[in-house]
């Protein structure tokens, strides 16, 4: 969870006209619902909330003060430009401390299988239950050393203090087959590219009274 106090403003003005000029001001729209309460609708200051999001990953949890009032809220969806970064608006849901809640965590692999396997990464995400202010950034599953035929399901993932597993337990999250050793895919390769070329071009046979004489 994030440390750091992002001061909000309250947002009176909406649609895209009104979007467009917060973000020339270097701020952000966002909204905050949850809870059964009435959705806060707030402007933030872009690049502290940038800021915060990337240091706490795709679950980030902000405290966010709303005319004076702490609020923490939980990262639900974010729209960024796809070109420049910057943000265009932020869904937030309202949390308490010791509140248990359901996420999607990245899994993220670490080291390296045996070098004639095939690493097939099926599920990047899987789902937990966790305290709101204790959301794991991510899921390491070491890969190191296994072998052509391993399968990883979420039921075997270590998943950090205080969360629990809301995915299927038999969810496929790392599948290793056979692969190819590198001078058997340059071989394979070099095949394929003399099959698709074709036989070589033959030059056009020129008769001998065509050709010309001094």
């Amino acid at each position: 969870m994030s440390e750091d106090l992002i001061k909000a403003e309250a947002r009176t003005e909406f649609g895209k006209g009104a979007a467009r000029r917060i973000r020339r001001d270097n701020k952000v729209p966002a909204v905050i619902y949850g809870h059964g309460e009435t959705p806060v609708h707030v402007t933030l200051p872009a690049h502290d909330t940038l800021m915060a999001l990337k240091h706490g990953g795709a679950n980030a949890v902000l405290n966010i003060d709303v005319d004076g009032k702490v609020q923490l809220a939980l990262t639900k969806q974010v729209q960024a430009d796809p070109i420049k970064g910057f943000l265009e608006h932020v869904d937030f849901v309202a949390v308490k401390k010791g509140e248990k809640v359901t996420v999607e965590v990245p899994v993220h692999l670490v080291g390296e299988a045996n070098k004639e396997a095939f690493v097939q990464l099926e599920n990047n995400v899987v789902t937990v239950e966790a305290e709101a202010t204790h959301i794991p950034e991510s899921i390491e599953v070491s890969i190191e050393g296994l072998q052509a035929g391993t399968q990883i399901l979420a039921a075997q993932l270590e998943l950090p203090k205080g969360s629990v597993l809301m995915s299927d337990a038999d969810l496929l999250i790392v599948n290793i087959t056979q692969g190819k050793s590198a001078d058997a895919a340059e071989a394979e390769l070099a095949a394929d590219v003399a099959e698709n070329a074709g036989p070589p071009a033959e030059a056009p046979i020129q008769d001998a009274e065509d050709t010309d004489s001094e």
